[in-house]
């Protein structure tokens, strides 16, 4: 046993992930009900996650703004003009993609009790509410944006503090992430329960007659994943961005295509930025904001489903409007919370754009729960993990003209 155990542990992470999916799959498949204790595992996963993500976010960023120096670079303005036109890019191309390939949907009932926002002003008033939101309610509720919102003014408040204090916060921000890394260590297990649970509540036979639509999305996301992000990462750092993006894709990419929350993988995330030898001072902020606002999958997600409505109901869309889709779903997207299913609440948003009426659009989304067991979980690995690259690809291009040698094979 202590021989087994020993080689267990000399593997690394995403091996041990992929063995506890396979587990999760044969288990599933061979004795679902003998087995149904270890959805447990899962739950305990992600609830891990989710309890110590916002404490540690807003440790890290007043643990970084308030050690700031003066002149220093944080990249997060390079970080953050990535992720406004990486979420608009992958908007366009599902506009593209769902012209040249339109679908119908046969609609459904199923969605009749949610309450999506009713317009694109209510979208950016509740960003900037969240942002003024109770400190101590953001980290309950793991409002994102106003956790780092309180960082950022604390850090700032911090700035001429005592360097014991400096160091003090800086020894709480080391702790909590020392706690991150016992808690993704069990992320075998975490797949294992996640990836039991969906086979067996979900199964595949009601995806079967979503094909052509699912086909549709997943292959998007997949352009945007392998196509657009390598491109946009060449011009920033003029190397071969594929080791980067594989690695990213693989170490965020897996833990984030079944928590299906963007939230639940920023631990993973920064300790990815880590391991890539990036400057904390910047993934601290830019990790937990791309959680939030780089939204490629749910763009794609919200353009393409609203496009397959107007297919249905026999609307002409015309190019301008087509465009202005794009950047409504680029929009809608960054509002979209960090959760299962959270871009599925912005269809009706995107839908009233060509006057479709809110109860046939509540059934597009009742579309979009069927699908989601396959849907959410790429668009949450194409999130998360683009979050991780974006970041990197920032960084990269500061050292490429300090004239430092990038390495992108060995560091990735």
């Amino acid at each position: 046993m202590k021989s087994l155990f020993k080689k267990w542990s000399q593997l690394s992470l995403v091996k041990q992930i992929i063995v506890g999916l396979i587990v999760g799959v044969i288990l599933a498949l061979t004795i679902p009900e003998a087995a149904k204790p270890i959805v447990i595992f899962g739950s305990l996963f992600v609830g891990a996650l989710k309890a110590i993500a916002p404490v540690l976010v807003l440790f890290l960023g007043i643990s970084a703004i308030a050690q700031l120096k003066s002149g220093q670079q944080t990249n997060m303005k390079s970080v953050i003009i990535l992720y406004l036109i990486g979420t608009f890019l992958a908007g366009l191309i599902a506009v593209i993609v769902s012209f040249i390939f339109p679908v119908s949907l046969t609609l459904v009932k199923g969605a009749e009790d949610v309450a999506p926002p009713s317009g694109v002003v209510e979208v950016l008033n509740t960003l900037l509410l969240n942002i003024v939101d109770n400190p101590v309610k953001a980290i309950f509720n793991a409002n994102y944006i106003g956790i780092l919102a309180w960082a950022i003014l604390l850090g700032l408040a911090l700035r001429n503090a005592a360097d014991s204090t400096k160091t003090m916060i800086s020894n709480f921000s080391d702790a909590i992430t020392k706690m991150v890394t016992w808690v993704i260590k069990c992320a075998p297990l975490g797949i294992m329960g996640l990836v039991f649970e969906s086979i067996t509540t979900s199964g595949i036979g009601a995806l079967l007659s979503y094909g052509k639509l699912l086909a549709i999305l997943i292959g998007c996301m997949l352009f945007v994943a392998l196509v657009v992000n390598p491109i946009m990462v060449f011009v920033y750092i003029k190397q071969n961005p594929y080791p980067l993006v594989f690695k990213c894709l693989k170490e965020s990419g897996i833990t984030a295509f079944f928590t299906r929350s963007s939230a639940s993988n920023i631990p993973v995330n920064l300790r990815l930025c880590e391991n890539l030898g990036l400057n904390k001072d910047s993934y601290s902020l830019s990790i937990p904001l791309g959680a939030n606002i780089n939204m490629g999958g749910a763009a794609v997600t919200i353009s393409v489903l609203t496009l397959a409505t107007v297919h249905t109901l026999g609307i002409q869309v015309d190019i301008p409007t087509a465009i202005i889709l794009s950047v409504v779903s680029a929009i809608c997207a960054c509002g979209a919370s960090g959760v299962a299913g959270g871009s599925l609440l912005l269809i009706p948003l995107a839908c009233s754009l060509f006057g479709i009426p809110a109860d046939v659009a509540l059934q597009v989304v009742g579309v979009g729960f069927i699908i989601g067991v396959i849907q959410d979980s790429v668009e949450t690995a194409i999130n998360s993990s683009t979050d991780a690259i974006f970041t990197a690809a920032a960084e990269y291009r500061e050292w490429r003209k300090e004239g430092k040698i990038i390495e992108i094979n060995k560091v990735a």
